[in-house]
Order: C-alpha cells, then structure tokens, then sequence
C-alpha cells in the first residue's frame, strides 16, 4: 500500500504524480488539506483519503474506488465514467457535474447544483445518492442516471457511538429542482409533494414500491452504518421525472 501524508506544503501536482507513478493499488492519503484533481481519471485502485481533498476529486473516475473519511469541495465525480466514491461527510457544490457512470454516495448534504448535466448511455447509469439535503438546482439538465435525496438526520457520536442526530429546518431541497430536466429521475424521501414547474411529473410512492432504488439504498446502508434501510424504504418519496407531453426543449429553442 502506497501511504501519502499530504501535508499543506505537498502540491496537488506532486501528490497526483506520486499516485499515477506507483504501481500499488491500493493508496492511504493522510491529513489532505485542498489538493485538487485527486484521482483524476484513474482505473483499477482503491484511494482512502483523511482530510478535505481539493476540488474535482475523482474528475474522470474510470473505474477505481475512493472513500473519504471527511467533507470534500466542489465538482466531485466531475464528469465521471465508472467507479465509486463514498463520502462520509458533506460535499460541495456541482457534485456529479456531467457524470456518465459509476455512483457517488454521499452521507451528509451537498451544495448546488449536484447532477448538473448527468446522462446515460445503454449500460452506463449514473447514481449520486445524498443522505442529507442538496442546494438549488438539483438536476439542472439532467438527461439520464438517478439521483436519490434521504434527508437523514446529520450523524452525531456519543460516548464513542454513531447514532442520528437532529433534523435540520431547512428543506430537502433549495429552489428550482429539475429545471431543464429531460430525462433521468430524482427521488426525494419527503412525505410533501413538492411544487414543480409543468414540465416535471411528480409521483408519490412508498420506497418499498420501487424497485429501481433498493440496491441503492441497501449500498448505501452499508458503507454508512448508522442508517437503517428498511426504515429509509418505509418512507414515501417524491419521484420526478421530465414529462414528455410537456418537454422543457420548448423553452431552449426558438421555433
């Protein structure tokens, strides 16, 4: 195992040189603090990571596996092509930008933006799955891959144990969810049809009445033990997918 202590002074050039160079598969960064491009296109290893990587971490990702035992900053997954990568903190905004395959599973919240320009192709089926909240423009111009929104009580530890903490105030979402959305589907675990421009068609179903999420939810609960899957399935969500007698290309075209 390759063991990187990325101390302030170590470059986001330097430590992803050391990376691509080494011919370990398996890579243990310590004490990251910001350094970007973190597994740029990388195939074929496993990247555990402490601290708060850079921007544009997993940029590319083409099939290795990162785990962050922390929060992480904007454009995570940016563009993605296969792969996973686990978030035990918050993530910033843009989450997902562009992703084309793989999953990125989030325990806390995300900010705006998260699966801007999303899409699918034959077996390529992206996923972001938040267990938090997410900030305006969820979805903006999806085309294609799932994304799920838990709203779960943010985890708190006491006497050594991770248990759940308080609901925060805030909606599941922030403003305009969806907006250009053209394919793909959202699913929001909110007991509250939420009010959404015409050109989306909600639908409210209990998660034990869709199939199509439950592998997620049971990966999910398994990299983030403190969360119980069947009481997740248990619960109604909203399902938003784009509707197709009412397409929002009307409003991007002039004819």
């Amino acid at each position: 195992m390759l063991k990187i202590n990325a101390t302030p002074e170590l470059k986001f050039d330097v430590l992803n040189k050391q990376i691509r160079e080494s011919s370990e598969k398996h890579v243990r960064i310590s004490h990251a603090i910001g350094q970007r491009y973190i597994a740029a296109g990388l195939a074929g290893r496993r990247i555990d990571i402490d601290g708060t990587p850079g921007n544009a971490l997993g940029a590319y990702l083409d099939g290795s596996t990162i785990t962050v035992e922390g929060n992480v900053q904007d454009a995570t997954g940016d563009t993605m092509n296969t792969g996973e990568i686990i978030v035990h903190g918050n993530a910033g905004d843009a989450t997902g930008y562009a992703m084309r395959g793989g999953s990125i599973y989030i325990r806390g919240n995300t900010g705006y933006r998260a699966g801007i320009h999303m899409k699918a192709y034959k077996t390529q089926q992206p996923v972001v799955v938040i267990g938090g909240k997410a900030g305006s423009f969820l979805g903006e111009y999806q085309a294609g891959g799932t994304i799920i929104v838990l709203d779960l009580e943010p985890p708190v530890t006491i006497n050594g144990e991770v248990t759940a903490g308080a609901p925060m105030a805030r909606e599941i979402t922030g403003a305009f969810v969806g907006t250009g959305m053209h394919g793909g589907a959202i699913y929001l675990r909110t007991e509250k049809t939420p009010t959404l421009p015409k050109q989306i068609h909600v639908a409210m179903k209990k998660g034990t009445e869709i199939p199509e999420i439950k592998s997620y939810i049971t990966k999910f609960c398994e990299y983030f033990s403190d969360v119980n899957k069947d009481s997740i399935l248990a619960s109604t969500f909203a399902i938003l997918t784009p509707d197709s007698n009412n397409p929002y290309k009307q409003l991007y075209t002039s004819n």
